[in-house]
């Protein structure tokens, strides 16, 4: 009989599309699934991401079931884990898809090159969640790219559409001893639980990710124009599926493609969204080949900016106070759903690090903690090029007027009326900016501003000269 063959998941809970799964099951020979919960620092996953770890790791336990392999749960190092399931088992082979943050490349490299020094374990890595891995494109010299728009272009025309690879039906599982549970990983928050609306809005697994793709190839119409206006269902709100691994963006791109071809998307549309999948690359196109930029600036003038120490503006920032009510509704719908509209979080971001001049690292950690689709590369090099000091970035005099902004993205104010609910009264043409509000028109609405409602902890105008000055006259450092 052959030895058993170690299938190691990660962020990759599917059956379907799955290349290391695939592998495995060409084997033939009896399998270990195991997930490894690795909580060390830098693996520690945010908040809102573990809760949707949790009810993954359920669907994709009940996912694993169905086929006839249980999912072995173990907690610590994953590189002492994995040994000692090789030890227990007698396994032969392991297998795992690949991860491309700066310390998942490490402890996989090494994990690697000690089991092959072994010799008595083979480790094979597959194709991870991207569409090309990020050493599969370069520039004519070899080199990485630094600009969006060419690497693009590069990906278009390497990338090569193939068919999604089936699930497997039938897997034969081995059952570990002493293997731990899902309710083992205290994954949950308690005291308080901030999670409750989760659960109507939210169906983690891969069921959960075919239904939302379902959902979006069938309303695929006018995305490029559609996606900047948070009132509207026009985003695909994949992203967390995405993050977790549920479905492939392969399985995305050809369901997209096949609706194209119906003629029931039109190809602006495809391109665009195809263009929001090749912006996921690059960003771990980027900290691939500069980890870094993790914690530093891809512009390195930038790398001795003043950030202000501002702990009263931050905490508005955060809760969803700061007297703007574009950003104070997407600072709102993040903490209560675990996600925020594309567009918000362009004029959120830019408010905190250009409004209130504070260091975009604050930023990038608050949305690590309240973000269900948090992704390492995509927050740092996002946030990076909101404050203007990433790759490719904003110009640092673009600076997001968020009452122009609402009034031009939500005229309505429909998306400001559902998360700021103390000022929906407010007539639509005031609603983008309450504190420029004749008080006749506060009181018929019910706002007492600083009371029911915050005056703007900054002013637009000064704070964007503020901005100006800073930006312009950065202490240049000398490389």
């Amino acid at each position: 009989m052959s030895r058993p063959v170690v299938m190691l998941f990660r962020d990759d809970l599917r059956l379907a599309d799955h290349e290391a799964l695939t592998r495995v099951v060409g084997c033939t020979a009896p399998v270990v699934c195991v997930y490894v919960h690795d909580d060390r620092p830098p693996f520690a996953r945010g908040g809102a991401q573990k809760w949707w770890l949790h009810h993954s790791l359920i669907a994709h336990a009940r996912a694993l079931e169905s086929v006839g392999a249980p999912l072995n749960i173990r907690i610590g190092p994953v590189e002492k884990v994995v040994d000692s399931v090789i030890e227990e088992t007698g396994a032969d082979r392991v297998f795992w898809s690949r991860r491309y943050a700066p310390h998942h490349v490490q402890c996989d490299t090494q994990m690697k090159a000690r089991l092959r020094r072994s010799g008595t374990c083979q480790a094979t890595s597959t194709r991870g969640r991207l569409l090309m891995e990020p050493w599969e494109i370069g520039t004519a010299s070899g080199d990485p790219y630094r600009v969006f728009t060419p690497f693009w272009n590069c990906l278009r025309r390497q990338f090569q559409i193939t068919a999604p690879l089936p699930a497997p039906s039938d897997i034969p599982g081995i059952k570990l001893n002493n293997s731990q549970t899902i309710e083992d990983l205290k994954l949950l928050p308690t005291q308080p639980d901030w999670s409750q609306k989760f659960h109507g809005l939210w169906q983690p697994g891969e069921d959960g990710a075919t239904e939302k793709l379902n959902i979006f190839v069938q309303r695929t119409t006018n995305y490029a124009t559609a996606r900047d206006y948070p009132s509207q269902s026009a985003t695909s709100l994949l992203s967390p599926h995405l993050q977790m691994g549920e479905v492939s963006p392969r399985q995305v791109m050809i369901r997209l493609m096949e609706q194209r071809e119906r003629g029931k998307i039109s190809n602006d549309d495809f391109m665009k969204f195809y263009s929001e999948l090749a912006w996921r690359d690059f960003n771990s196109h980027l900290l691939f080949h500069m980890p870094e930029l993790t914690d530093q600036e891809f512009k390195q003038e930038f790398r001795n900016f003043p950030w202000r120490d501002d702990p009263h503006g931050l905490a508005c920032w955060t809760q969803g106070q700061t007297g703007y009510p574009l950003v104070d509704a997407g600072m709102r719908e993040l903490y209560q759903t675990g996600t925020m509209h594309n567009r918000v979080r362009m004029v959120t971001a830019s408010f905190l690090t250009k409004h209130l001049l504070i260091d975009w690292r604050m930023g990038m950690n608050w949305f690590w903690d309240t973000l269900l689709d948090a992704d390492i590369a995509s927050n740092s090099m996002n946030w990076q090029w909101v404050a203007g000091c990433g790759a490719d970035a904003a110009p640092y005099f673009r600076i997001f007027n968020p009452t122009i902004q609402a009034q031009k993205f939500d005229p309505e104010g429909t998306y400001i009326r559902k998360w700021v609910p103390e000022i929906a009264a407010m007539p639509t043409h005031r609603l983008a900016n309450p504190s420029a509000a004749h008080a006749e028109i506060l009181r018929a609405a019910g706002i007492t501003l600083g009371t029911t409602y915050p005056r703007p902890v900054v002013d637009h105008k000064p704070a964007r000269e503020r901005a100006l000055e800073a930006y312009a006259n950065r202490p240049r450092r000398r490389c």
